[in-house]
């Protein structure tokens, strides 16, 4: 009889651990050993592992030893963890590297300015003084952070880097990170090809900017959501393309209202902010999900789906999964889990638009700043990410439910529960919000008007306020008072 793939392979899987002079560490040893077996198959699909205890005392190594395996091991692609049963092995393998992408020459550029996106970004990263609580950058607080784990990725990454610093490095990224984000995704259900599939860029909004400028001319429609992050209008009219807004629901894009505008502009894109909505923090059904890619494919448009907030969640539903990157380019980055500075963020798309946008990166900026490149590669092969991004998001959804309480006893009104991620999507009902920030402002607590996020700039009632408020007694005060 062929043996049940749920069981516990055997105890030391076995590994015996060399402590002889010059033998590597116990940790890569082990990392070494099982990615051999994941390699010729010796560990098939859905295999439980040894649990931690049972691989350390029947190993003789310490706990922790195998722990920092394991979190590696995770963090490749190769097996994952079920919470409260351990780990198992993976149903997906990291796909080979394909041949080098050949070069396409790169669109031209057409400005046009006609909404003043620039001079917000200037109010909004300008130093103030006074201020008491900072709810308008959309960053998480800094003691949320992991600053040891930056901290010491920084140092690694100095010492073993050396005289490699000194160059420009790679077009398309820093090779090793493209491998390991390849990995990351892989986990979560997209099959990306490093060598072909993926870049790196200075964070989501060069990614955003690179793909916009290269795909859409002057007079061309792009759909977006409504409302959506702001810095989309900015970049488009900058484009001197027609905005068209589509409502943006729970469970994703008002799919009748969005078949109607398709009909009437033609678009050429769509925007969309799937994952962990900015600022409503709704999601993507799959019912939803499946209509726009049908709708897509039969108006002849592509979609932008920015995964900035994705690790918000455990199982995020992806256009990019569902669509396996034919007509969806997916873009994300760290920004908002790392740290702010850390600006490295990436985009998945078919090979030939990753070659076209790689030559795009070149024209505009060159490469991307390697430093950082191999900060993240560090912080995500060493398996430290994962854990890192689960305590944000348990902390964010206890924080959430907390401001949701808080900001309903203020009279505030949340229509629609966000599902996850950093903001309240509020209604104060009868207040102009940009008013209303106005007079925070004055006070020393900086907030995000609903008009921010209008695709027309229109006055509004709504607010968006980051869940970490919650913590914060005085800005609380501050806005009852003002209420």
């Amino acid at each position: 009889m062929a043996p049940n793939t749920q069981t516990v392979a055997s105890n030391a899987l076995g590994w015996q651990p060399q402590r002889t002079p010059g033998m590597p560490p116990l940790v890569d040893q082990l990392v070494h050993h099982c990615q051999q077996l994941l390699q010729s198959h010796s560990l098939r699909a859905g295999t439980r592992l040894p649990s931690v205890r049972q691989l350390a005392d029947s190993s003789g190594v310490s706990r922790d030893t195998v722990v920092q395996a394991y979190d590696r091991l995770v963090a490749q692609g190769g097996i994952h963890s079920r919470p409260g049963a351990g780990f198992y092995v993976s149903t997906q393998r990291i796909p080979h590297k394909g041949s080098s992408p050949k070069n396409l020459q790169a669109p031209s550029l057409a400005p046009d300015a006609a909404f003043d996106t620039p001079f917000l970004l200037r109010s909004i990263f300008r130093q103030h003084d006074g201020v008491h609580f900072d709810g308008s950058t959309g960053m998480l607080p800094a003691s949320w952070m992991d600053h040891d784990m930056l901290n010491a990725a920084v140092r690694a990454v100095g010492r073993s880097a050396g005289m490699q610093l000194l160059s420009y490095g790679a077009p398309q990224g820093y090779a090793p990170l493209r491998q390991q984000l390849s990995a990351y995704l892989l986990t979560q259900g997209l099959a990306v090809d490093p060598e072909q599939e993926l870049m790196t860029v200075t964070g989501v909004t060069q990614g955003m900017d690179l793909v916009l400028r290269s795909m859409l001319r002057p007079g061309d429609a792009v759909l977006v959501e409504d409302p959506a992050w702001f810095l989309v209008f900015g970049l488009l009219r900058s484009l001197g393309v027609r905005v068209v807004p589509v409502p943006r629901l729970r469970d994703g894009p008002d799919i009748q209202a969005l078949e109607q505008l398709a009909q009437a502009h033609q678009p050429k894109l769509f925007i969309t902010n799937s994952v962990v909505h900015n600022p409503t923090g709704f999601g993507l059904s799959l019912p939803v999900a499946y209509d726009l890619l049908r709708l897509a494919e039969q108006h002849n448009f592509l979609i932008l789906e920015d995964d900035t907030y994705a690790d918000f969640v455990v199982q995020p539903t992806r256009l990019a999964t569902l669509d396996r990157l034919r007509r969806v380019l997916l873009i994300g980055g760290f920004s908002k889990t790392l740290a702010g500075s850390l600006r490295v963020g990436y985009i998945a798309a078919s090979p030939a638009r990753i070659q076209s946008l790689t030559d795009a990166k070149l024209l505009s900026g060159l490469t991307s700043p390697e430093l950082g490149e191999r900060v993240v590669h560090r912080i995500l092969a060493d398996g430290h990410y994962r854990k890192h991004v689960q305590r944000l998001r348990e902390r964010l959804d206890e924080t959430r439910h907390r401001c949701l309480k808080l900001v309903e006893h203020m009279g505030l009104v949340v229509h629609q529960e966000p599902l996850a991620g950093m903001f309240a999507w509020v209604d104060t009902l009868h207040q102009d919000t940009e008013v209303l920030a106005r007079k925070a402002a004055a006070q020393g607590v900086l907030l995000a008007p609903g008009v921010l996020f209008s695709a027309h700039q229109q006055a509004s009632t709504m607010l968006r306020l980051p869940v970490a408020m919650a913590d914060d007694a005085s800005s609380l005060r501050t806005l009852q008072a003002l209420l």
